[in-house]
């Protein structure tokens, strides 16, 4: 019986499973950045009066957002890696409970729904790091200005790695990505209220 390590070794040197996973971490993490921009602009515009009500409203945001990615990705991958064991038994007319096929997408489902939760966690975290300093470096709107540049270079950082790894210009594809940032920063300035 292979160890864990052994198994994720195993399971990160497997392409599609390293594809996977880096579709979650990337979709949910676009996700929880653009949240994050939305609750900041959100809370300085609506008059929060400090830096840790804007950090604890987005760790909310954080804990919702990551909690759903872990659930939802735990929950399809579940059914997805059951009805593809099912099909294989199927096909081989052999069970495969406790085979190495079957640790194989147990440990695949759990890689993947911890990069689903760890994208949005770090799309949330990273642009909130500024609040940590509001009050005695930054102003509420600087700290609010530094957030929303920092989810636009979260943002940005996601597009450059999606690029290099399809062979498009990672800068074009980085700039795609941040645009969403700064179109979900206007839209929230622009809204009444």
């Amino acid at each position: 019986m292979a160890s864990a390590r052994e198994l994720l070794r195993r399971l990160l040197g497997k392409e599609d499973v390293l594809a996977i996973s880096r579709r979650y971490f990337i979709s949910n993490g676009f996700d929880g950045t653009l949240t994050c921009i939305g609750v900041v602009i959100g809370a300085v515009l609506s008059g929060v009066p400090n830096g840790l009500t804007v950090i604890k409203i987005g760790l909310g945001a954080a804990v919702g957002l990551g909690t759903s990615a872990v659930w939802s990705v735990w929950e399809i991958e579940r059914a997805e890696k059951r009805a593809e064991i099912r099909r294989l038994e199927r096909a081989m007319l052999t069970d495969l409970d406790d085979t190495r096929i079957q640790r194989e997408h147990r440990g695949a489902r759990l890689l993947h729904a911890a990069m689903s939760g760890l994208g949005p966690t770090v799309g949330v975290l990273i642009p909130l790091s500024p609040f940590l300093l509001e009050g005695t470096v930054l102003s509420m709107t600087e700290a609010a200005i530094a957030a929303v540049g920092l989810g636009i270079g979260v943002l940005g950082a996601f597009g450059a790695y999606m690029g290099s790894i399809s062979d498009q210009r990672w800068y074009v594809a980085a700039a795609r990505m941040a645009l969403a940032g700064l179109v979900v920063a206007v839209v929230n300035l622009l809204l009444p209220g």
